[in-house]
């Protein structure tokens, strides 16, 4: 899962995705933040034809309020990963169901990304960014909130996530699971999960193909797509397979 990544600027937007975004008022970069962000904050991301910001957080249909909660419970929902069900081929959570049908699926433009690595028995941030040098592009659905006070739709959207057992460096990263005495399960019942990087030939069959189609481009990246790294440089840490 992801819950803590840069944004790419306009300019690498415009660059990497050709959107030159014009709009009165401020400056789309103005609305989010690109040194960092986080669950339920602004983001920008490319739905259909169009670049939008909208919240880090999907907010479900029929949600009385832009910040998603339970309606059974009234607690607060965590919608920014959508996990991904390989057998089913559609997220698992209901939450996600009606953006999926409708086929509202996006590009979120992404510089890097964070994942907790737990190896040296504390949490230390570790980055990943495409050894290309380009933007991410990661797959993700979104939808429109309307506020009941003013009329207004609000966008928000969600990254897709899939198990990465099987990744060679992903797989490394978040706590173990544990079992109910709290020892870690074997490697084969653990569930690290990834978002889904797209490369550029496959952004179209995303953003307009079929459900089908779509679902056939949620998989794991290549081993060599990313470079990696602790967030802070200071940090002095190896990988068990890189030591």
């Amino acid at each position: 899962m992801c819950n803590r990544y840069r944004a790419a600027s306009v300019v690498r937007i415009r660059d990497a995705f050709g959107f030159t975004y014009i709009e009165s008022g401020p400056p789309i970069e103005y609305r989010y933040k690109l040194t960092g962000t986080g669950p339920l904050q602004p983001g920008p991301f490319i739905r259909r034809r169009e670049l939008v910001v909208g919240q880090w957080g999907l907010t479900p249909d029929g949600s009385a309020t832009l910040k998603p909660v339970n309606q059974r419970t009234g607690r607060p929902l965590s919608t920014n990963n959508a996990r991904w069900d390989p057998a089913r081929l559609q997220p698992e959570a209901r939450s996600f169901r009606g953006p999926w049908d409708r086929r509202q699926r996006c590009l979120i433009p992404v510089e890097d990304f964070d994942e907790p690595y737990w190896g040296t028995g504390r949490n230390i941030w570790w980055r990943f960014r495409r050894a290309d040098g380009q933007p991410l592009a990661v797959a993700g659905l979104w939808n429109d909130w309307t506020d009941p006070a003013t009329g207004e739709a609000i966008p928000s959207y969600t990254m897709l996530t899939i198990n990465c057992n099987a990744h060679p460096v992903l797989s490394l990263m978040h706590k173990p699971d544990v079992d109910a005495q709290g020892a870690p399960l074997p490697p084969e019942r653990q569930d690290k999960r990834t978002i889904v990087a797209l490369e550029r030939g496959s952004w179209e069959q995303w953003l307009h193909g079929t459900r089908e189609e779509a679902a056939a481009l949620v998989r794991l990246p290549a081993d060599d797509l990313y470079v990696h790294g602790p967030a802070d440089p200071q940090v002095q840490v190896q990988l068990p397979l890189l030591g």
